[in-house]
């Protein structure tokens, strides 16, 4: 159980890439970490890309960085979405400065162009949003999982055995 103690917070909305949300859940609860759905705008549960649910722990405007070691930004067009409440780009933005574990997957990248934790980091995405993260100032890599400090990113599901395995080590030694 590696992450015992540890508290992660995945963010949720609609339209959010099943495998993306749900594989790292349930990876991080098997080593033992209290995860938390958080999701924004007072929705109780929010529908996947194919309609698949997910019931909301905690609201985005309730909850602080400092309660949880990582934030996990799923893919799918959720990101396109969760970006539009402040409250979920200040719990990415909150995180990344408090040098706590902040990782999206996928289209997630769009999460860190708007908190603005991007300048100067190295990082990958879909590549599809490639062009708005060299926007955002971070030098875009095609790789399966890029680590650049408290950052942790990766393109598509694929790669969630890579994303998950440098989450749980990045938590590991924290």
């Amino acid at each position: 159980m590696k992450l015992q103690g540890k508290r992660i917070a995945v963010l949720a909305e609609n339209m959010y890439q099943e495998m993306e949300l749900w594989v790292p859940y349930f990876r991080f609860k098997e080593e033992g970490a209290e995860v938390k759905i958080v999701g924004a705008g007072g929705a109780k549960s929010y529908t996947s890309k194919h309609g698949y649910p997910v019931a909301v722990d905690a609201q985005a405007e309730s909850v602080s960085a400092v309660e949880f070691d990582a934030v996990v930004v799923p893919g799918g067009y959720a990101p396109d979405l969760m970006r539009r409440h402040e409250a979920m780009v200040r719990l990415v933005r909150e995180a990344a400065q408090q040098g706590k574990v902040v990782a999206a997957i996928c289209h997630a990248g769009w999460m860190l162009v708007s908190a603005g934790v991007l300048p100067g980091k190295r990082a990958t995405s879909f590549f599809s949003i490639k062009d708005d993260l060299v926007a955002a100032g971070a030098r875009w890599v095609d790789e399966e999982v890029v680590v650049d400090g408290n950052l942790i990113t990766s393109r598509r599901p694929d790669d969630l055995p890579a994303f998950c395995r440098e989450i749980i080590k990045a938590l590991t030694k924290a």
